[in-house]
Order: structure tokens, then C-alpha cells, then sequence
């Protein structure tokens, strides 16, 4: 087992962008599995967009990745999106 160190904002309050809630309904996850998604990530890196974060995970035996953006001066952890990765 790898041990990620996730910097602070990982601890904080999540906050969800309309686009996520869309994509919710889009791609048949609640927020209950996006928030055990959270938990269960496997580590992060840079997303291209700069200020934002790949976070790896695992939902329903697949591979997926959710974006998150952290919002310093509310410290909440915007989640932008969410999807699969991979078909196994």
C-alpha cells in the first residue's frame, strides 16, 4: 500500500458546482458515492488546469477520477466533476 500525503485542503468542507449535479444524474452516482469515492482515493496530481487536482479513485470496480479545485479563502474543496476512467 502506497501512503498518499494529501496536503490540508483534503480535510476540508466539500462544496458541489452545478456542473457535478449534472453529471451526477448523467453518470448514475449521488453524493453518498462521491463522498465514499473521497475516501477511498487512491492518490492526486495537478490537473491542467491550473489550481486544480486529479484525484484517483474507485467506484463500482471501475476506475474514475474526480476534479477538485480548493477555494482558499472559504476553505472548501469545490468538486468540478466526476467520471469514469475506464470500461473494466
Amino acid at each position: 500500500m502506497v501512503f498518499v500525503q494529501w496536503p490540508a485542503w483534503w480535510q476540508w468542507e466539500l462544496e458541489f458546482v452545478p456542473h457535478l449535479l449534472k453529471r451526477m444524474a448523467d453518470r448514475d452516482f449521488d453524493e453518498v458515492a462521491l463522498r465514499i469515492m473521497l475516501e477511498r482515493a487512491q492518490g492526486y496530481h495537478a490537473d491542467v488546469i491550473a489550481g486544480r487536482f486529479v484525484i484517483r479513485t474507485r467506484h463500482r470496480r471501475r476506475a474514475w477520477e474526480v476534479i477538485v479545485e480548493p477555494d482558499t479563502e472559504d476553505k472548501l474543496l469545490v468538486v468540478v466533476t466526476a467520471y469514469p476512467t475506464s470500461n473494466k
